[in-house]
């Protein structure tokens, strides 16, 4: 049986998702070009590919009902000593963050996570410790604000590189057929 690894996600519009690509590569995090910077709302998940079709449609139905709502990131946070991971917080969108992310991980995307839920963009993983303290320190008075219109599906190709392949707009509820791919490149 074919499989895909797939994610659900918040990108982040520019010029952030310009701002925090750049900030991992100087950080010299080996993810800064094959992991877009995002909210997380799914982690990677193996589908069969003949659930696709459910799990697009759970996704519509998911998005159309919600609203748009406001993200607001600042500062630097981090999840060390647990895991080596430096982040830029939510300080407001947090909770439409977790309602979204309760639904997506319903019906055919039930599953367990290994952490509890916790709304951030990753800046830096998989680096050593300086570069971790770099992160945190350069990073502190981080400051930007977007409104999130939907989430995107991403898949991860056969060379690790995450693309965005559907998008899901908020509250487009009764529309026939798939949501077609449109801003997704960019978020």
């Amino acid at each position: 049986m074919s499989r895909r690894e797939i994610g659900v996600a918040i990108g982040l519009p520019e010029p952030m998702h310009s701002e925090l690509t750049s900030w991992r590569e100087r950080l010299g995090d080996p993810n800064a070009r094959s992991i877009p910077p995002h909210i997380t709302l799914l982690p990677p998940t193996a589908l069969p590919d003949v659930r696709l079709h459910d799990v697009e449609e759970h996704l519509r139905q998911v998005a159309a009902s919600e609203e748009p709502f406001e993200v607001h990131l600042r500062g630097s946070s981090t999840f060390r000593p647990v895991s080596p991971v430096v982040f830029v917080p939510l300080v407001m969108g947090i909770s439409g963050c977790e309602r979204v992310e309760a639904k997506v991980r319903r019906g055919p995307l039930a599953r367990e996570l290994g952490f509890p839920y916790h709304p951030h963009v990753t800046v830096a993983h998989d680096v050593g410790e300086e570069m971790l303290d770099r992160a945190f320190v350069d990073l502190a008075s981080y400051d930007a604000k977007f409104r999130v219109w939907g989430f995107t599906m991403f898949e991860q190709g056969k060379d690790g590189v995450w693309r965005p392949q559907r998008d899901f707009p908020f509250g487009r509820a009764g529309l026939p057929g798939p949501a077609e791919p449109g801003d997704a490149a960019a978020t």
